[in-house]
C-alpha cells in the first residue's frame, strides 16, 4: 500500500482517481525511477501531430455491429463471477469479432456485400497524403484487414509494400531499404510485426487503422517513422468508429496515459 501499513490490491489511481495516493507513490518510487521523454532527449526531432479520425457507420454496418453486441450482452446477462470464468474465452472471442466489424464486416461475414466506412476513410487519407507528396504507414492488428486494403490500393493503382509476421527478417530489411530510398507511397504493416526494429523515416504520415488495448504498442509502431533521421513533422491518424468499442479502447488508453 501507499502508506506501508495496510495491504490493498486495488489500483490507487485507475479505479478511484486518488491523486493524493498517486503523489505519495511518486515520492516513494522517484528515487528508483528515471523517466525521460523523447522530446527531452531528442531535441532536434520534428513535431508529432496526433489526431483521432472519427467515422460513423452507415445503416447496414451499424445493424451488424448492434446485433453482435446484443449477442455478447445475452451471453453475459446474469452470469456470476464463477460462470464468467467458464465463458471468458468466449467473451474475448466476441470482443475480437466486434472489433473486426468496426474494421470491415467482411472480416467476419464471408457473404457481406456492403461497405466499410473505415476502409473508405483510410483510402481518402491515402489519396490526400499522396496528393500532398506525403508517404504513409498503415498499421492494423488484423492481417486480413491488410489484405483488403491491398485490394483497394491495387484497384486505385497505388504501389505499396507489406510486412506481416510471416515476412522473413531478410525480406523485411529489403523492403525497409527500398521504401526509404524509393518513392513507393504506402507501407502496410501488421501491428505486432512492425512494433519494433524497423526504421521507416521515409514516411511522415502514420495511420492506425484499429486501436489496440495497449497504447504503448501503438506508440512503438508510430516510432517507426517518428525517430532519429526523420526530418519532417509526422502526422498520426487514429481511425475510430463512433459509438463503438473502439471509443472505449481509446478511453482506456487515455487512462493508462494519465497514470503513466
Amino acid at each position: 500500500s501507499v502508506t506501508g501499513v495496510q495491504t490493498c490490491a486495488l489500483p490507487i489511481f485507475v479505479k478511484h482517481s486518488d491523486e493524493s495516493a498517486t503523489k505519495k507513490l511518486r515520492r516513494m518510487t522517484s528515487v528508483f525511477i528515471l523517466r525521460r521523454l523523447k522530446k527531452d532527449v531528442l531535441r532536434d526531432l520534428p513535431d508529432k501531430l496526433e489526431e483521432n479520425y472519427v467515422v460513423r457507420f452507415d445503416e447496414k454496418q451499424r445493424h451488424i455491429y448492434d446485433a453482435k453486441v446484443l449477442e455478447l450482452r445475452q451471453l453475459l446477462q446474469g452470469a456470476n463471477a464463477a460462470e464468467f470464468q467458464t465463458i471468458k474465452l468466449k467473451v474475448f472471442s466476441y470482443l475480437t469479432q466486434i472489433r473486426q466489424i468496426c474494421c470491415d464486416p467482411g472480416l467476419l461475414l464471408s457473404d457481406y456485400d456492403g461497405g466499410s466506412v473505415k476502409r473508405d476513410a483510410c483510402m481518402e487519407i491515402v489519396q490526400r497524403a499522396i496528393e500532398g507528396e506525403h508517404r504513409v504507414l498503415i498499421f492494423s492488428q488484423f492481417t486480413t484487414m491488410l489484405e483488403k486494403l491491398e485490394q483497394d490500393l491495387t484497384k486505385a493503382g497505388i504501389a505499396y509494400y507489406k510486412i506481416i509476421g510471416e515476412t522473413s527478417k531478410k525480406k523485411r530489411m529489403e523492403l525497409v531499404d527500398s521504401f526509404n530510398s524509393g518513392n513507393t507511397p504506402v507501407f502496410l504493416i501488421s501491428l505486432k510485426a512492425g512494433g519494433t526494429g524497423l526504421n521507416l523515416t521515409g514516411a511522415d504520415v502514420v495511420v492506425h487503422y484499429d486501436p489496440w488495448w495497449n497504447v504503448a504498442a501503438q506508440n512503438q509502431a508510430t516510432d517507426r517513422a517518428h525517430r532519429i533521421g526523420q526530418t519532417k513533422q509526422v502526422t498520426v491518424m487514429k481511425l475510430i468508429a463512433a459509438g463503438t468499442i473502439e471509443e472505449k479502447i481509446v478511453e482506456l488508453q487515455e487512462t493508462k496515459r494519465e497514470l503513466a
